[in-house]
């Protein structure tokens, strides 16, 4: 959650929904422009007093401030306002308003009361917590503009909102208006960071700097036709120099205990990213809760997206192993028939020779292989035996059927994948050993027909 180092150009939000059309953004492209609302870049932008302003600012004026506190004190220690024991009374009434930080503290006959407000150094419910310090620059030319509208109003009429926005700086034809993001806020209010491109006769453009939109921003005529578009609250998005962090870190904010504000120096988790902020009063406590949890939701969805594309990935990945799988089965098919091609060719290129010693060692090898397979021990008696085992379950299934099991779905689901690899494997077995009977069957055709040539020579 960024925090607002500015001012806001804005008025308050009971301001803007006077001013605003009811309903929607009827206020877009009706606001009226003079010559005097023209956007200039000659103005000079001094916003650095005003980018320092706000809840960090310090009094100024030294002798009013004197005046102030020891107008406190007198009714917070000594009033002399009844002249008997009731100003006892009523500095103890005096000290629990100061706490609470609301209402008027009367101590003399002749002198105003004290306003006690959530800024003064007595009131109880303040703390610090931390926001993010902006890392944009001013060439970055980013303004945030706050409007009092719902998201979903913002962006279904997102470019009348920027020709109204073009309007308001002047209807300039050099000028682009362009929106960088929409983010929702709480109670129904809609952030918009915005920046505008300055296209030159020679063809290039650039950034308008933000300090130069946010300046014309602040100009009188200009908050009021941004008013009736919406606007509640404008700030620039730039960075902090280092003096200017200094200078914040330096000086505690008006009615922040000097020890506090050290301490959260202190705690700060990371100096480089977070910068202290006060938070004085319930409502600025509710109102950092609400952004809070907007942000969560912000964040869920952002998971729950990277959830739904881990999803597709998992599916894409089990597509892609089942056709590797099926590559891999025609690999082997292709080794086979290969093989097969490679046999005949080396019968014919043998046909006319003696068998070699070499041949002979691998036809008994063969005649080995072939034992092997037929032995009722070994793979043709095992697939006979589980065929066989198979039926007798079969059988049995069907004279029982009156029987009722039942078996949990991820167990059912666990043992046909099992006998389905079990299949499969069966299967690829029985497709060897039959790619090795034919194998053989060719080397045997390919003997005989070798003593058969030989026979005929030597007869």
């Amino acid at each position: 959650m960024a925090f607002n180092f500015g001012t806001p150009s804005g008025t308050s939000g009971t301001a803007a929904a006077t001013a605003a059309p009811a309903g929607g953004f009827g206020g877009f492209g009706t606001t009226s422009t003079t010559a005097g609302s023209a956007f200039s870049f000659s103005t000079p932008a001094n916003t650095g007093t005003t980018a320092l302003g706000g809840l960090f600012s310090q009094p100024t004026q030294a002798p009013a401030q004197s005046n102030q506190l020891i107008n406190t004190a007198s009714a917070l220690s000594a009033p002399t306002l009844l002249g008997d024991e009731r100003d006892a009374i009523l500095a103890k009434w005096n000290q629990l308003q100061a706490f609470w930080g609301t209402g008027k503290g009367y101590f003399n006959n002749n002198i105003p009361p004290v306003e006690f407000t959530l800024e003064n150094p007595f009131c109880r419910f303040k703390a610090v917590g931390y926001s993010c310090m902006p890392n944009n620059k001013d060439e970055d030319g980013l303004v945030v503009l706050v409007f009092n509208k719902k998201e979903t109003d913002i962006r279904s009429q997102q470019q009348q909102l920027v020709e109204s926005l073009h309007k308001v700086l002047g209807g300039n034809q050099t000028l682009t208006v362009n929106v960088e993001g929409i983010k929702t806020l709480p109670d129904d209010q809609t952030e918009v960071v915005i920046y505008v491109v300055e296209r030159s006769p020679n063809g290039t453009s650039r950034r308008v700097p933000a300090t130069t939109l946010y300046a014309h921003f602040e100009q009188t005529n200009i908050k009021t036709q941004l008013q009736q578009l919406g606007v509640t609250l404008s700030m620039t998005r730039t960075e902090l120099s280092p003096a200017q962090i200094k200078q914040l870190l330096q000086n505690p904010p008006a009615g922040v205990d000097p020890i506090i504000w050290e301490q959260a120096k202190v705690d700060n988790p990371d100096s480089e990213k977070l910068i202290p902020v006060p938070m004085v009063g319930f409502k600025e406590l509710l109102r950092r809760l609400k952004v809070q949890d907007q942000m969560t939701k912000q964040h869920q969805t952002r998971l729950d997206i990277i959830s739904e594309d881990i999803g597709e990935l998992q599916k894409n990945q089990t597509t892609t192993m089942a056709k590797i799988a099926q590559y891999k089965r025609k690999l082997m098919d292709l080794s086979h028939r290969t093989l097969q091609v490679l046999i005949k060719q080396e019968i014919q290129r043998k046909s006319g020779y003696a068998i070699q010693a070499d041949e002979e060692q691998l036809r008994v090898q063969l005649d080995t292989i072939q034992g092997e397979l037929n032995a009722p021990t070994q793979f043709k008696g095992r697939l006979n035996e589980l065929m066989s085992q198979i039926r007798m379950q079969n059988h049995f299934g069907a004279v029982k059927s009156e029987e009722r099991y039942y078996i949990d779905g991820d167990l059912l689901r666990e043992i046909k994948q099992h006998l389905k690899q079990q299949q499969e494997g069966l299967s690829h077995l029985i497709s060897i050993i039959k790619d090795d009977l034919e194998d053989i069957k060719l080397v045997e055709h390919g003997l005989n027909e070798t003593i058969h040539i030989r026979g005929g020579i030597f007869s």
